[in-house]
């Protein structure tokens, strides 16, 4: 295009030049005259109003596929020529070369744009600008923040087409949170229309986020925190950290299966999720399995004659099906081998293995029912995430409404007895879980401040004798608090062995010498602490989990029965758990439920009913107290001091710790303590 207007402009140039010379010179006006009359005939192109020339004029076309006025190619893009002056004699410099690459200049390297960028922009102002909008917690935001501008605001669940299928697998997820007792109406999901806008989406992206935010944390930690509940639970937990959540949701394949490892991975967990399963597809409590109560079955045997009359009731298919026996059509009859089932069924609950199908029976049978049974299963599903994940290679389980205590090897059980817990009301077991660090074979009874000062020095005052008469030691100390405690021996309230796991709460599992209350089917008789009912066993399974090529055997643990404290230390300490579980299923796979006998059903589903985000806060609680205020003693009551120059409360409870033992059991004199 250059070309042809610099062409025009020297056409009209030579014009001029011609016209001016004719007027200049007379001689050749005539002739000029002529010759232009001549040149006017010859078509031009039209005059055009246009600039002079410049540089850009003059300068070489582009290499396009264009072609210039004869439809010629445009001349290459080279070098201008050089001015330079050659050397006399010298050849003639040749031409430089040209070469493909210089000919055509090289293209710039494309910028690859995301199709989910309108997305990402606005992802970026909506977190830069009101993220405390979408999400509630501080701690959370601060996560959402690094997490997407690490990721150049990235989209993980909404992109410019919709949910991805990370998403999708979310929402599924969330959606079937009552699955694991959950409510999914905490976990709301964003609805996205089909052409929704980039900030729709970037608004969807970020309640996603909240909502597994939210579940991932409560399925670690629970929907209610313990403390809401009572004062006497204390667990250690751990909160998932919401930037590693969301790096294990971006970067994993499946989102669902990152979203159920939150949930506890317990056997017992994972029992009680199958059967509140199919407690709702059977459609309720499964009433039909429910023994109605009635006149007691029995076998009934002539005294004379030895023979057996079987009495007949219409809720013995019922019963078989109850005690997993095989169902006999159209027989009513409470035989044999029914009443056997029932004895072993009585003898494993603590009852009187009687085989007599009893109103007591009947009840262990059914446990206490609550309204719904599923509610029940969701409860205990909802006590089980406050317990810690890891239980340990080996470990302890006590369940106080079973009153039973179980040790656990490899996830295997491997030894069950019976236990007396707490009464219920300021005495209850609190739920714990610590490490069983040694056992103490003829401890000393330390009385716990709680029955110093709320029982017995009221008693003193009464019968300034009944202390003695008991076998009780009291000092008062130079500021006149009292000290009362029961040396080693058969009448120790503790028993010959303790079983120590130092605790918040001072409590801890023990022999006892009042044995009978091992009969009774319920066993909440205690001042919080746990009796074992054979605690030299007890002994020999645990130092053989915590004492490994140094165990004792339940004889030898009886052979060091005397007057002096013994610790058997444990260089592997064993984890033990103190549970509360009212429903849980047995070895058959049938689910069990027991009484609430603190009361503590009823207390969290309440809460679970409640607004979650207020139920997840803990709650400040009193702390036990354990002060020892100066009191006056009863006139001519003998009593010794400074019993205050010993160790203190705490580790007279629990011992001081000592360097490792040698393979011999510790001996010394009796002074530690112990309490409830």
């Amino acid at each position: 295009m250059h070309g042809r207007r610099f062409d025009r402009i020297l056409t009209g140039t030579a014009i001029a030049l011609i016209l001016s010379l004719a007027s200049l010179h007379p001689v050749h006006a005539q002739i000029t005259q002529d010759q232009a009359a001549i040149e006017a005939k010859v078509p031009l192109p039209e005059s055009a109003d246009l600039p002079p020339p410049t540089i850009a004029d003059i300068a070489a076309p582009e290499t396009t596929g264009t072609t210039n006025a004869l439809n010629l190619p445009e001349p290459p893009d080279l070098p201008p020529p050089s001015f330079k002056e050659a050397t006399p004699g010298a050849p003639a410099a040749a031409p430089p070369a040209v070469t493909a690459a210089a000919a055509v200049s090289p293209a710039p390297a494309p910028v690859v744009v995301s199709v989910d960028q309108p997305v990402m922009d606005a992802l970026r102002g909506l977190i830069s600008t009101r993220l405390s909008r979408t999400i509630e917690r501080k701690a959370e935001r601060t996560a959402v923040e690094a997490f997407y501008s690490s990721h150049d605001y990235a989209p993980i669940w909404f992109g410019i087409n919709g949910p991805t299928e990370r998403a999708r697998q979310a929402m599924a997820h969330l959606r079937n949170a009552d699955a694991d007792g959950m409510d999914p109406a905490d976990y709301p999901l964003p609805n996205v229309a089909a052409a929704a806008t980039p900030a729709a989406l970037a608004e969807a992206e970020l309640r996603l986020t909240e909502s597994v935010l939210d579940y991932a944390r409560q399925a670690t930690m629970g929907r209610v925190h313990y403390s809401r509940v009572s004062g006497d639970i204390f667990y250690e937990q751990v909160a998932p950290q919401p930037l590693d959540v969301l790096s294990k949701l971006a970067s994993g394949k499946d989102a669902e299966e990152v979203l159920e490892s939150y949930q506890p991975q317990h056997a017992a967990y994972k029992a009680l999720r199958k059967k509140l399963a199919d407690i709702r597809r059977k459609g309720g409590n499964e009433a039909a399995a429910q023994i109605a109560r009635g006149p007691m079955l029995e076998l009934a045997v002539d005294k004379r004659s030895k023979q057996t009359t079987l009495m007949q009731d219409e809720r013995v298919p019922a019963l078989r099906q109850k005690l997993g026996l095989s169902a006999v059509a159209g027989d009513s009859f409470y035989d044999q081998p029914l009443a056997e089932a029932v004895a072993a069924f009585q003898k494993d609950k603590g009852l009187k293995a009687t085989g007599q199908l009893t109103n007591a029976t009947v009840d262990a049978l059914n446990g206490k029912r609550h309204d719904r049974d599923d509610q029940l299963i969701i409860a205990n599903m909802e006590r089980w995430r406050w317990v810690p994940r890891d239980l340990g290679k080996a470990h302890v389980v006590l369940n106080i409404p079973d009153y039973t205590l179980q040790v656990y090897n490899h996830g295997a059980s491997i030894w069950k007895t019976r236990v007396v817990v707490g009464k219920p009301g300021t005495h209850a077991t609190p739920l714990l879980s610590e490490t069983m660090k040694y056992i103490t074979v003829n401890p000393t009874w330390n009385v716990p401040p709680s029955i110093v000062y709320n029982e017995y020095l009221p008693a003193l005052q009464q019968d300034p004798t009944v202390l003695k008469r008991m076998g009780l030691n009291l000092v008062q100390n130079k500021d006149g608090s009292v000290h009362i405690s029961q040396p080693p021996g058969e009448a120790n309230a503790l028993g010959r062995v303790r079983f120590n796991f130092p605790n918040k709460f001072l409590v801890y599992q023990h022999d006892t010498p009042d044995k009978h209350l091992f009969a009774q089917s319920k066993r909440a008789f205690s001042h919080g602490c746990m009796r074992v009912q054979d605690p030299n066993k007890y002994a020999e399974v645990m130092t053989g989990l915590g004492m490994p090529g140094r165990s004792y055997t339940a004889d030898q643990i009886r052979g060091m029965y005397g007057h002096s404290e013994i610790d058997l230390r444990f260089t592997t300490p064993i984890p033990v758990h103190i549970t509360y579980q009212t429903a849980f299923v047995d070895e058959q796979g049938n689910l069990q439920t027991r009484e609430d006998i603190y009361g503590r059903d009823a207390s969290l589903l309440a809460l679970l009913k409640s607004d979650h985000r207020q139920a997840e806060v803990p709650v400040a609680r009193a702390q036990p107290g354990y002060s020892r205020p100066s009191v006056r003693l009863p006139t001519g009551y003998g009593y010794s001091e400074s019993y205050s120059s010993g160790p203190s409360f705490f580790d007279r409870l629990f011992g001081n710790p000592t360097p490792p033992q040698p393979p011999a059991p510790v001996q010394r004199r009796a002074q530690r303590t112990t309490t409830r």
